[in-house]
């Protein structure tokens, strides 16, 4: 369904969309063709994260995936997770030197110069397509897209209102892949 050759499909949770236990999905992905899941779950405290990251963690070692921390450092370390994405206001220097990867999300040029100055290994870029998550407010669009590659040696995955039918169009912007969540969860 999401497999494509050099063009990484990263699907970015939200337990919330999802009919069934979200460790319970990681087959689901992994069946899709994904090889990477974005744990990213706003609205749990730190120690209901925790939780659900040792489930989805089990999971994804069983089914091949690598797991990224959204927002959580600490459970990260906790975990022995070397993959960490954070807010923009959040990351820092140290956080990029102590993790093997870690990424950001952004929504400006300016927001993509930080992101290289802190030592961001990949950055997320959007929201790009309309999208429930981000409703009543304009997509940024392909072009937007196109410039932030152009300007940064970093990989740059789109996010936001990406389903299968829109990859062919994100492949021809210079972007390293893109991100799903809606359509990730409901598979």
């Amino acid at each position: 369904m999401f497999i494509s050759d050099n063009f990484e499909i990263i699907a970015v949770t939200a337990k919330n969309l999802c009919s069934r236990p979200l460790w319970e999905q990681i087959p689901y992905i992994r069946e899709a063709g994904i090889t990477r899941v974005i744990l990213r779950e706003k609205d749990l405290s730190p120690d209901d994260y925790t939780i659900l990251a040792e489930r989805v963690l089990r999971a994804c070692t069983e089914y091949e995936i690598q797991l990224t921390i959204h927002n959580f450092p600490e459970t990260a370390r906790n975990l022995g997770i070397s993959s960490l994405h954070m807010p923009l206001p959040l990351l820092t220097k140290k956080l990029c030197f102590e993790f093997e990867t870690v990424g950001t999300s952004v929504h400006s040029l300016e927001q993509l110069q930080l992101a290289e100055i802190f030592g961001a290994d990949y950055v997320t870029a959007g929201h790009i397509y309309a999208t429930d998550c981000k409703k009543g407010l304009a997509p940024r669009g392909t072009e937007f897209l196109r410039d932030l590659c152009s300007r940064t040696e970093l990989p740059v995955y789109a996010i936001g209102g990406i389903t299968a039918d829109k990859l062919p169009e994100l492949q021809q912007t210079g972007t390293a892949g893109a991100c799903i969540m809606s359509s990730a969860m409901q598979l």
